[in-house]
């Protein structure tokens, strides 16, 4: 929600900002630790006053990661410690904070040595610390108190639309959250040998990573900080000198590890701590090697954790994987629905695989036609586009059941009519204990079966199909017809008066 009233509040005169915006005097651009310092956190507390706002919620919260480019010295902990007795998991996106902490968490953005993230009451109040000594305070109300105040300790004040630092959302793209059907998929992904290794970011900046087994998922669900991000892994390798030998040439990498205690780490390395790592890994129960370079850290798939209700109000978004575009698409199938694609190929096994969007959907055997076929391709091929009936949408394991004879009329059902009339049909098989016959007339008609004991035995006691080949016309009457287990039986017997 836009708020009404955006100023941004600075100890810079504007008159000494360029064209651009720049500041071009004489000011220290750092925080002073003192006077300044102070001003600024009183005018926050003018506003807040003023607004009637006595919490704020702290929104995408972060910290330094692998380089610290603040402008002061970083402070051990990111400053948190004071602030959240639990430590750094206490600063977590959506963490509601009295207005005296909030304004300690400002004053660490205003010395740039430690953390950020946007300070917001909803709908009503916002604090958002930029660079340079740069603050901007949104509220719901003019608070003309607070902008005298704010003038009286010798900062100036600007009327802006909106603060540079206003969160940007993009509504159309979905984000996955971390539900019971996600860890009902990792569930099946750590079972199936997919998936052993979760990277829990619950700062930006700042990870833990859980090694996963069926018995101790539940136990690290109960433990994710709220809102975190989800990156699934595959497991860690216990060959562990043969991850040591992947090591790069040069450049960095992020490597994790289980040490003999079952506890997990992890260290981002260059090739010049290499070696140091090496002998870190070198007790190791378990490792794995991970690009730190965004184009090439792929993880199988990720999520963000909902509050208590379900809804995702983290808005921090996931680099969406080939899992998480699945997910989405799967999440708009429904069943019944009619969807078209294209064969892609058939396999070995018989399975028909469609191109539905991007996701490879299946077409069993029994569902490819109401009529008998033998190979698939005798009803379906490569490249061909088809149409068929969504039977079953299974998120956890990714697969979606299609059917191509539910958009067509069984045939079975329209031939009970001729229960007890006699036809000629064309033998198809031979097998021990009968022969199949054709009633229909096309290609791929319906069979049923003769037992051989409704054949001429009395001719051939020894052997009733003595004489009959495939292909063969043959008189048969036709005996019944059970839908539901979809079998015919016929009778040549009881077709030729005599027998």
């Amino acid at each position: 929600m836009q708020l009404p009233f955006v100023y941004r509040v600075t100890k810079y005169d504007p008159a000494d900002r360029d064209e651009h915006g720049h500041y071009t005097g004489s000011e220290d651009t750092v925080s002073d630790h003192g006077e300044v310092e102070a001003s600024y956190l009183q005018a926050v507390a003018a506003f807040a006053e003023g607004t009637g706002v006595d919490h704020l919620a702290v929104r995408e919260p972060q910290v330094p990661s692998f380089v610290h480019f603040g402008v002061e010295p970083a402070v051990d902990g990111f400053g948190l410690a004071a602030l959240f007795p639990v430590g750094p998991t206490g600063f977590h996106d959506g963490a509601e904070v009295p207005l005296e902490i909030a304004l300690e968490l400002v004053r660490a953005m205003l010395r740039d040595n430690g953390v950020w993230c946007r300070l917001e009451a909803e709908g009503a109040f916002a604090v958002h610390v930029g660079w340079d000594q740069y603050l901007y305070i949104g509220s719901s109300r003019p608070c003309e108190e607070a902008l005298a105040r704010t003038r009286a300790l010798g900062l100036f004040l600007e009327r802006l639309d909106s603060s540079p630092y206003e969160m940007e959302t993009d509504d159309a793209d979905v984000q996955r959250p971390g539900d019971d059907e996600f860890w009902a998929g990792l569930r099946w992904a750590v079972a199936a040998c997919r998936a052993g290794l979760l990277e829990e970011t619950y700062i930006e900046g700042a990870s833990r990573w859980h090694r996963l087994t069926r018995d101790s998922i539940d136990t690290v669900r109960a433990g994710i900080a709220p809102r975190a991000r989800l990156a699934v892994w595959p497991d860690l390798s216990s060959d562990v000198d043969a991850v040591i030998g992947v090591l790069p040439a040069e450049g960095l990498v992020e490597c994790v590890w289980q040490d003999k205690d079952g506890r997990i780490h992890s260290a981002v390395a260059d090739e010049d701590e290499f070696a140091e790592l090496a002998a870190r890994l070198s007790d190791a129960e378990a490792a794995a090697l991970l690009s730190v370079y965004a184009d090439e850290r792929a993880p199988l798939s990720t999520a963000v954790m909902p509050d208590d209700d379900g809804v995702v109000r983290a808005r921090w978004r996931t680099e969406p994987t080939p899992s998480d575009q699945n997910w989405a698409l799967l999440k708009a199938l429904h069943r019944g629905e009619i969807v078209t694609g294209t064969v892609t190929h058939i396999a070995d096994f018989g399975v028909t695989f469609v191109d539905i969007g991007g996701f490879e959907a299946m077409i069993n055997i029994p569902e490819l036609s109401w009529r008998p076929f033998n190979p698939p391709s005798d009803v379906v091929s490569v490249g061909q586009e088809i149409s068929a009936e969504i039977l079953d949408v299974d998120p956890v394991r990714e697969r979606v059941s299609l059917s191509l004879k539910a958009l067509h009329e069984d045939p079975m059902p329209l031939l009970t009519v001729q229960i007890g009339q006699t036809l000629v049909g064309r033998v198809t098989k031979l097998i021990p204990f009968g022969v199949f016959v054709r009633m229909e007339e096309v290609e791929n008609g319906l069979e049923g079966l003769v037992h051989n004991s409704e054949l001429a035995a009395d001719e051939h006691p020894e052997d009733p199909q003595l004489g009959i080949q495939v292909g063969d016309a043959l008189l048969v009457k036709i005996l019944d017809i059970d839908t539901v287990q979809r079998r015919i039986t016929l009778s040549h017997r009881q077709a030729v008066p005599g027998l």
